[in-house]
């Protein structure tokens, strides 16, 4: 053993603290080899803590944990322990746990080196709606407790080798108290232990013998280096007669905040806290770029020419080193560190390694025990003015975290600017649905996170593309999709904002139909029930049918007649006009569903066009091997006679086509790009959160479900009278359309859109040429001719027009 402790640490000329390195040898290693390898003293320094079970630190100089660190040589870190695993493994997959939480962000390095099967880390954090598999101890820790919440349970107690990582091992009690815990829950034959750095005496080592001759399993261990702490006589008492810490400093100048929310889909996980499947990989790899290119524009932008350091919030530490490694790619200066449970001793003298720190409140809710940073500068520069770049998931961006006293009120004074870059924590219940019944797909998206319903209203069923720039000038999009250059689906118009009269009237207009809406939703959702059954599924066609799939789904949650309530699951899927609906979606409902229960839902007809779109689309569909879904579709209006299921025939103005996403959850028109849906994502859309304000989707759905009880009484009757007509489609209105197109010259009939609904659409999100409406002052158009008026566009009266008014598209190739 040789002694490389260093006089220049202070904690050994203060305190006797000796760091001593050990030659070990490791699989496949040659003396030759082991010659290049690091020792101990290249790897941690002594530091201190006042706690009388365990008065030192060993501060790591290459886990990013205290002491600001180049993310490249952290990241090398973890990928030469992940080589010494797979040279102990050999071709052998295997299951990798990180220990929270200080190695959870190296753990998951190890993970991604040797690609493993899957990667999971303990967590000290309760989550709703996730799973407890089991949980271990550890005895000196300042916070004890570690769980195990894989979703589900089983993508991580399948009986591959065991590979557990930790930034030390000081006795191993830890980790063989997690290795006890998890080969009585899932026994395993082979146990791999690794970390940077070793330093167990003899008799810890001849307790991991014989504790693996008690298990009946071989235990491996690896390091990047060996040792042996020594540790004076007294060295407690010595440190608890220190002066205490100066913590929190504060600066002349006070830093300047800003926050950012980075796109992140809602079915990949962010970490390792529930899992981190191989299939993962590509999704994680995928929206980390994303949100990467977000934050490395944001800092280049409004902080040029400034170095920055990444702060990883607590658990949270892969997904920040990743963004602290694309940002060194770009040529920034950066380094990354994390903050942490654990209070540590700061002291302002050269030669000891934590030389400022910060003492704040968790910023997550219910959360009571304090949080630390330390250092948190640019090392060996303290003229250096770094940017500090908190990365942290949704349960932390809480008002504790800008608080008085909070992370960031205290390092904003101590004169740092501060960038707060939040991403959305993945849902367990949402990952165990994708990973559970054999489905390898992406996993539903759910509100607040992405849309504004309820969590309980809709699962969409869609990628999430929030962070894509894909709204296109309408005039310039409409002569691309009239070219032939693009299909309208492969990008977005830009959200239209109506006038503060325009948005008076949809007030007016809502308040004014809510019974006729409520009385036509009340129908066909008792005429589902009636002819389908009550083990239904709803799965409405985004967008446009996810207010009525909402309103159908609350309508039988309420008994009525002989029908009890009704908790019916609400999907939305994406389907296109000449492209058909996302089978990858389809593929979500066969394996979660009874195919035969699923109900497809939209708002309302015009000529019939997604109807026949969505026959031939599921006969294509199952003549590829699919399962077979009924096309019946569902509508709460059905003025082109192109269905049997509806809830009246008339075409009036249903609210929900007065605007956008505003009135649609804040979700916009899918999305089906080839550059960013690949073959096994859902079709896309995006979350317009910026609009909020303007957000009136929740008033239209309280407002038709306020008046539920008044139509009650009216339905049933209603019901028996669509039972008894003739309900055969006729096509009526796809035969209007074909004389329209041709006494206008229109070339497609693509070109004219019947219905109230379909001529809102035109003049909000197209280039309208003229409107045609069956009578001047009708009341349902008062929307329409302001929106008509707005953009000048000629409104034609046509006394003998099969529906109440038509939008026709210009055709801007003439």
């Amino acid at each position: 053993m040789s002694d490389r402790s260093g006089e220049s640490y202070w904690a050994t000329r203060a305190l006797g603290i000796e760091l001593r390195h050990r030659e070990a040898f490791r699989h496949g290693d040659t003396p030759d080899t082991l010659a290049a390898e690091p020792e101990i003293a290249d790897l941690v320094q002594p530091g201190l803590r006042k706690n009388p079970r365990r008065a030192h630190l060993l501060v790591s100089t290459v886990l990013g944990k205290h002491l600001p660190t180049d993310p490249v040589q952290v990241r090398d870190a973890g990928d030469r322990l992940g080589d010494l695993v797979r040279a102990v493994l050999g071709e052998q997959d295997a299951v990798v746990l990180g220990f929270a939480e200080t190695a959870t962000g190296l753990g998951h390095c190890v993970a991604m080196r040797i690609d493993a099967a899957c990667y999971l880390h303990s967590t000290r954090r309760v989550v709703p709606g996730a799973v407890t598999l089991t949980g271990f101890e550890e005895g000196h820790s300042h916070a004890t407790s570690h769980l195990l919440q894989p979703m589900p349970g089983d993508v991580f107690t399948a009986g591959l080798p065991l590979v557990l990582v930790d930034d030390e091992i000081s006795t191993g009690a830890t980790a063989l108290d997690a290795i006890e815990a998890l080969h009585e829950f899932a026994p395993r034959t082979h146990y791999v232990l690794a970390t940077l750095v070793d330093m167990r005496t003899d008799a810890d080592r001849d307790r991991f013998a014989a504790a693996a001759a008690a298990l009946g399993a071989r235990i491996d261990t690896l390091c990047l280096a060996s040792g042996a702490t020594v540790l004076p006589a007294g060295l407690a008492a010595a440190v608890s007669e220190l002066p205490a810490a100066e913590l929190n400093p504060v600066a002349e100048r006070r830093g300047v905040p800003a926050r950012l929310e980075l796109p992140w889909p809602r079915d990949v996980p962010e970490g390792g806290r529930h899992g981190f499947l191989r299939a993962d990989r590509a999704g994680f790899e995928q929206a980390t770029a994303v949100a990467g290119k977000m934050l490395r524009d944001q800092l280049v932008t409004e902080y040029p020419g400034r170095p920055v350091i990444v702060l990883a919030h607590e658990e949270l530490m892969y997904l920040p080193l990743c963004l602290a490694v694309g940002i060194a790619e770009s040529g920034v200066p950066v380094r990354y560190q994390t903050t942490t449970r654990s209070p540590a001793y700061v002291l302002d003298e050269p030669g000891y390694p934590l030389r400022r720190g910060f003492r704040f409140p968790a910023p997550e809710a219910g959360e009571d025990t304090p949080r630390y940073l330390y250092n948190a500068g640019w090392p060996d520069e303290p003229d250096a003015d770094p940017v500090l770049v908190f990365v942290a998931d949704s349960p932390a961006d809480g008002e504790r975290l800008y608080a008085p006293g909070g992370l960031v009120d205290v390092l904003t004074a101590a004169g740092s600017d501060v960038v707060v870059a939040i991403i959305r924590e993945a849902d367990p219940r949402t990952l165990a649905a994708a990973r559970s019944e054999g489905f390898t797909g992406p996993a539903p998206l759910f509100g607040p996170e992405f849309g504004s319903y309820d969590r309980a209203d809709v699962a969409w069923l869609l990628k999430d593309l929030s962070g894509a720039d894909l709204e296109a000038d309408t005039a310039s999009r409409e002569r691309r999709i009239q070219s032939g250059i693009a299909h309208y689906a492969e990008s977005l118009p830009i959200e239209y904002q109506p006038d503060a009269a325009y948005r008076e009237l949809f007030d007016r207009v809502l308040a004014d139909s809510a019974e006729r809406l409520a009385l036509a939703v009340g129908t066909v959702a008792e005429l589902v029930a009636a002819e389908r059954g009550t083990d239904i599924v709803l799965a409405s066609l985004a967008r446009a049918g996810t207010p009525v799939g909402v309103l159908i789904r609350r309508w039988l949650a309420t008994g009525h007649g002989q029908r009890p309530a009704l908790d019916i699951p609400h999907y939305a899927v994406s389907i296109v006009r000449d492209r058909g609906i996302d089978t990858v979606a389809l593929d979500y409902l066969a394996h979660h569903h009874d195919p035969a229960s699923v109900v497809f839902v939209d708002g309302w007809t015009g000529k019939g066009a997604i109807t026949r779109e969505l026959t031939a689309a599921l006969d294509e569909y199952h003549a590829a091997g699919g399962a077979r879904f009924d096309d019946d579709l569902a509508v709460l209006a059905d003025p082109g006679h192109c269905v049997r299921t509806y809830g009246t025939r008339d075409d009036f103005l249903i609210a929900s086509a007065c605007l956008n996403s505003t009135v649609s959850g804040l979700v916009s028109r899918t999305v089906l790009n080839r550059d960013l849906i690949g073959p096994q994502d859902f079709h896309g859309a995006k979350f317009y959160a910026d609009l909020a304000a303007e957000d009136v989707s929740a008033r239209l759905i309280d407002t038709i479900t306020g008046a539920f009880e008044k139509v009650r009484p009216r339905v049933s009757a209603q019901v028996a009278a669509v039972r008894s007509g003739d309900r055969a489609p006729t096509w009526a209105g796809w035969a209007s359309v074909e004389r329209v197109r041709a006494e206008y010259g229109i070339d497609s009939v693509n070109f004219v859109k019947p219905g109230v609904g379909e001529t809102t659409r035109v003049l909000l999100r197209r280039v309208p040429w003229r409107v045609l409406v069956r009578e001047p002052d009708a009341p349902e158009h008062a929307h329409i001719r302001l929106l008509a008026q707005a953009r000048a566009v000629p409104v034609e009266v046509v006394p003998d027009l099969a529906y109440s008014c038509m939008g026709l598209i210009k055709d801007v190739q003439r």
